[in-house]
């Protein structure tokens, strides 16, 4: 739901009834992950997308029943190799769905309204649902902000909302979208029940250092991917709006400095292209020390070998060494900054979703991946 918060928020402020349909989870090549979503209003009108078009009209009729009838439904799509032209995913794979109606009369519509208005304005909270459970709990909803508190309720046991929202929290942190099971009395025991969690966060951070001509593409390629991206660079001349009109952010100051200052976490990727021992081993130091996502370093093999002694010399530990990316980027036999631009950014996806980076012409490796090759913490780099 939160997927599409920003066109349902107006629904809200409008007065609209609508029902959502929501991707609660997926298997095999399924096009879209947990947490997308279609809605449709009273009138008919659809926006969003569950699966790119494969079982749209289906869902599409399911969101209009729920809404007439005011009650939740859960639904599985997949691929039937005895009829190919039933509805389902012609590309094999399976998705679960929840549909919810949210209106007037809807116990919870506060609750998604507050849910929506805050995932519209880019604050960080979580929605949590029941897909799996005794009926009567379906269609309840728990907002988790991101200080731990939350409104709502999902019914039952008065324990079973502070467990979904410490549950809640654990997933924000880590701007994760995805279910968690629980008992009906909050304990790990008991009958159970499937709660969704879908988080809305602010963007992931890139972190570009170094005002380099590489560094502008980057700029543009983190932007499409959409991270909030900052470049930092100690030289003013370098370090303007004129060379970087994409970034978000433009910082004049020593990389660790601002480094040591400025706010990371578990989704930050952090790009050193400044190529320059002074400013790159210092910075280095300290990233390959942080809880973030990934870490790359541009330069030569060469480079590369002479940066890591240095940075051997300064304490950095073999453990931590290994988390950098570096020479940074995928052999994309890449030569132009937006080529190099494009490698690094396919090295960042591929560490985020635990891809090879080969080819997938004659490969027998998934097009799609459950997560990442390592915890989140683990950091690479680029060259």
């Amino acid at each position: 739901m939160l997927d599409i918060a920003d066109e349902l928020h107006r629904w809200v402020e409008q007065g609209r009834d609508f029902a959502v349909a929501t991707v609660v989870a997926v298997g095999g090549s399924a096009p879209r992950q947990p947490g997308a979503a279609l809605a449709v209003d009273g009138e008919g009108t659809a926006i969003g997308s569950v699966s790119g078009g494969c079982v749209e009209g289906a869902v599409y009729e399911l969101c209009r029943q729920a809404l007439e009838d005011g009650v939740s439904v859960s639904e599985r799509f997949g691929y039937s190799e005895e009829d190919a032209f039933a509805v389902g995913l012609t590309c094999g794979g399976i998705i679960d769905i929840l549909v919810t109606p949210v209106r007037a009369d809807a116990p919870a519509r506060a609750v998604f309204a507050a849910a929506l208005s805050a995932a519209a304005d880019g604050r960080t909270a979580a929605l949590v649902r029941i897909t799996e459970g005794p009926a009567e709990l379906m269609g309840r909803a728990l907002l988790v902000r991101a200080d731990g508190s939350y409104q709502g309720g999902l019914g039952g046991h008065p324990e079973l909302d502070r467990s979904a929202a410490g549950e809640a929290r654990a997933m924000l942190d880590a701007g994760r979208t995805g279910t968690v099971g629980l008992g009906e009395d909050g304990s790990r025991c008991g009958q159970p029940l499937t709660l969704l969690v879908e988080s809305s966060v602010p963007p992931p951070r890139m972190i570009v250092f170094g005002a380099v001509d590489f560094a502008s593409a980057l700029v543009r390629v983190g932007k499409f991917l959409g991270h909030h991206v900052t470049v930092c660079d100690a030289r003013p001349v370098f370090a303007t709006r004129r060379r970087f009109p994409d970034a978000d952010e433009i910082v004049v100051e020593w990389p660790h400095r601002y480094l040591e200052s400025t706010e990371v976490d578990g989704r930050t990727v952090l790009c050193v292209l400044t190529h320059d021992a002074k400013f790159d081993v210092p910075l280095l130091e300290l990233a390959l020390r942080l809880p973030v996502a990934y870490v790359g370093a541009m330069g030569s093999r060469r480079t590369h070998e002479d940066r890591n002694r240095r940075l051997r010399e300064v304490g950095v530990t073999e453990l931590e060494l290994a988390r950098l990316r570096s020479p940074i980027g995928l052999d994309l036999g890449a030569r132009t900054p937006e080529e190099t631009a494009l490698s690094i950014a396919a090295e960042i996806v591929a560490d985020r979703r635990g891809g090879s980076g080969v080819s997938l012409t004659g490969a027998h490796t998934p097009i799609h991946h459950d997560g990442p090759r390592a915890p989140a913490g683990v950091i690479g780099s680029v060259a």
